[in-house]
Order: structure tokens, then C-alpha cells, then sequence
């Protein structure tokens, strides 16, 4: 017979949800593969393809509907990533939707998106999905790292940039719970992690957040660069 705390310890070993025992990819071994491809010279090299996939932000735009490409976190993580390898032959491919959220982006996913084949795959739907939710979220997340993870895709998650009706200071806000899950996910999954929302919360207790904006919940050139450089964390060698 089962003594009553054995198996009560048991059960509520069984209960933890998994992405306890999960551990985030460590930033220096992650893209170990893909930082050698890039660092590889003509004829050795190939093209290595980095798909960032989500809503307007990532789609590149700004304030009045105007879509800066050029000065969005996208090309800004390409210009990066060709300084630091000159010999690299890189596609840096946007599949970012306006006004989209993680289970359309998820729907498109694979006629979309893992058409292109990428070697790294970066998701950021956090801002929109406040208005699906945190369950129905978490789902089109799972099933988007999964679909990737099959095809040996290394996969980044990025936590949300701001949207100044948001208090960032204000403790477990919307956005604080889809940070929080995203975080879990790379956890469960042995992810990279770009986590630029950290870095806005630290800006928005200075006081200074609306510089780093170009329209209520766009980022203006700063607010990109936050979240191009902890993008591109995961590419370099430290």
C-alpha cells in the first residue's frame, strides 16, 4: 500500500505543468550551428534565411498606417548581423501581417511562412494577442513551435514591445501575462528568448517610454533598436 504522503507527493508531482522540468536555450550554444554557417566563406558558404513572424511591429509599421521597413527591427537585425558577418549570404524575409494575431498567424503558417525554409524562426504576436487571450494564444504559439520544431527550425520567441494605454509599472498587466507565457514557452520548449518587454518595463519606470515610440503602440527607430539588439544576442559570439 501507498503511504498517504508518498502519494500525495506523487500526484502533485504529476500535476506541475511541464515547462517546469524545461530549461530556455543558452544563448552561446542555441544557434551555435547557424553562427558557423554564417561565419563560412564563398565557395563553403549558403544562404541562410532568419523569418520574423507576427503582427505590425516586425511588419514595420509606424504611425498613420506608414510601414518604415528600413527602420524596423527587422532589416535593423540584417544590417547587424552582416557588420558582424561580412561573408555571410543572409535573407532576412518578413511574414509580419498588421493587425494580425497568433492563431491567424499560425493558420498561414505553413503554405506562408516554412515555405521559405528558414534556419531561425522569430515570433512576435504578443501585442495582439490581448484581445485572444491567453489560452487560445498559448495554443497557436505551441502548435507554431511545434510545426517548426519538426522541421528542425530553431525557433525564437519575443516578448511583447509596448502600447502606451498599457502601464507597464502596473503589477501582472496584460501584457506582463503574455511576457510571462512566452517565457514559459521557451522554457517548456529549450527556445531562444528575445525578451524586449523587460527592457521597455525598465524605460517606462524613467519616465522617458514615449521617446522610444512612434504612435500609441508602434516603437519608433530607439524603441526598434531595444528589440533588434536583443535579437541579434542570440547571433553573436560573446
Amino acid at each position: 500500500m501507498i503511504h498517504k504522503t508518498a502519494l500525495f507527493l506523487l500526484v502533485s508531482y504529476l500535476s506541475v505543468p511541464s515547462f517546469v522540468y524545461g530549461q530556455m536555450a543558452n544563448s552561446t550554444e542555441y544557434l551555435a550551428d547557424v553562427k558557423k554557417e554564417l561565419q563560412a566563406v564563398w565557395p563553403k558558404n549558403r544562404t541562410i534565411n532568419v523569418v520574423f513572424h507576427g503582427h505590425s511591429v516586425p511588419a514595420g509599421f509606424w504611425h498613420d498606417h506608414e510601414v518604415h521597413s528600413l527602420e524596423s527591427y527587422p532589416h535593423l537585425v540584417f544590417r547587424k548581423l552582416k557588420e558582424q558577418y561580412p561573408y555571410a549570404v543572409i535573407n532576412a524575409i518578413v511574414t509580419a501581417v498588421g493587425g494580425e494575431n497568433s492563431q491567424k498567424g499560425e493558420a498561414r503558417l505553413e503554405e506562408q511562412v516554412l515555405v521559405y525554409r528558414p534556419d531561425v524562426l522569430l515570433i512576435d504576436y504578443a501585442l495582439n494577442d490581448r484581445f485572444l487571450g491567453l489560452e487560445k494564444s498559448k495554443e497557436a504559439w505551441e502548435s507554431m513551435i511545434q510545426k517548426a520544431l519538426a522541421k528542425n527550425i530553431k525557433v525564437i520567441l519575443i516578448t511583447p514591445s509596448p502600447d502606451q494605454r498599457v502601464n507597464l509599472l502596473e503589477a501582472d498587466n496584460l501584457l506582463d501575462q503574455h511576457a510571462r507565457q512566452i517565457r514559459l514557452l521557451a522554457e517548456k520548449y529549450g527556445l531562444g528568448l528575445a525578451d524586449p518587454y523587460a527592457e521597455f518595463k525598465k524605460i517606462a519606470s524613467t519616465g522617458t517610454l514615449p521617446q522610444y515610440m512612434s504612435h500609441v503602440n508602434h516603437p519608433n527607430l530607439k524603441g526598434h533598436e531595444i528589440i533588434a539588439q536583443k535579437v541579434v544576442d542570440w547571433f553573436i559570439f560573446n
